[in-house]
């Protein structure tokens, strides 16, 4: 192929980085194959392209990057020790770019694709153990990527691409966002064994309002229902301690540091007293999140659609 100048400029340096990936990334393939062929009539018949077009290309490449690739002689060419050098790394970067299609491809396959699935960290311990082992039960070589977090880091990382889908409470109300409700849980107001009110199977939350309470940090979906919750008893909660987790919430109870509304336990704690709240009514509902007019993949679709089966049956009895 005839070796001339493009009439067109070469990048200039102040555009050379902002331009050179459009420029050098859809060249790439077609530098790859003349390199490994040393003939452009064999490159083009293997690529499904005319030759000329691939000639044209190999000009343009070269004059964008004011660099020889190819010593020309009739329709045979050999790479110059710039065009071997550049081979290299084009090799590696099509080699990565094959690496991310066949990831992308199998995370997609329905059979054996990946789902990436957050939730609060008071159901990591039976609510979604039991729904997967329920969906993998139709589809046993799904993978997860589980992510355990409070509500407003899940839908963050939602809209960041992170997660296709999440288990959240309170259930958003977003534009941007597709929700559905689950299930609602129970909230107990815990105390101590050795407690005043410990002696009662059923209380009023307005007479729980001199007590110090110990509460996961602002920010947090069950802050937000206790905040919500003691304002309707007509108090507000004076908190001690802010904590992450339920359950060491829990712990704080039992030692005496305070009183705590939470959702029931996975395995019953000892020092602790759970009272059922009749007003108001203390519960949480929980729901699943995913972006609006985002595309499912066939597993994510799947475990969507089993999901909103198990709507009214979500937790554990």
């Amino acid at each position: 192929m005839a070796h001339q100048r493009s009439s067109q400029p070469r990048l200039s340096p102040s555009s050379y980085e902002e331009d050179i990936r459009a420029v050098l990334a859809p060249r790439l393939a077609y530098f790859e194959a003349v390199a490994r062929h040393e003939h452009v009539t064999r490159a083009a018949h293997e690529l499904g392209v005319p030759q000329s077009t691939l000639s044209r290309a190999m000009v343009r490449l070269e004059a964008d990057l004011g660099v020889a690739l190819f010593a020309r002689k009739g329709r045979t060419v050999s790479l110059t020790p710039a065009g071997r050098t550049f081979l290299g790394s084009a090799e590696r970067a099509l080699a990565e770019v094959e690496k991310a299609a066949d990831s992308v491809r199998a995370d997609a396959d329905l059979t054996t694709g990946r789902v990436s699935f957050g939730f609060l960290h008071t159901m990591g311990s039976e609510t979604v153990p039991a729904l997967i082992r329920g969906f993998r039960a139709d589809h046993p070589k799904v993978r997860f990527q589980l992510v355990q977090n409070y509500g407003e880091a899940m839908i963050e990382r939602l809209r960041a691409g992170g997660l296709d889908l999440c288990l959240t409470s309170p259930v958003p109300d977003a534009p941007d966002l597709v929700t559905r409700r689950l299930d609602e849980q129970r909230l107990r107001l815990v105390v101590p064994d050795d407690h005043r009110l410990a002696s009662r199977r059923r209380i009023r939350l307005a007479e729980a309002a001199d007590e110090t309470f110990v509460t996961l940090e602002p920010g947090y979906g069950l802050r937000r229902i206790t905040d919500d919750l003691c304002t309707e008893a007509g108090f507000t909660p004076r908190v001690a301690f802010e904590g992450e987790e339920a359950e060491t919430l829990r712990g704080l109870v039992a030692a005496g540091l305070g009183v705590a509304l939470l959702p029931p336990p996975a395995v019953a704690r000892p020092g602790v007293v759970e009272l059922t709240v009749t007003a108001p009514r203390a519960v949480r509902e929980i729901g699943v999140a995913w972006l609006d007019g985002h595309p499912d993949t066939p597993p994510v679709a799947a475990f969507k659609r089993f999901l909103l089966s198990r709507r009214g049956n979500l937790l554990p009895d």
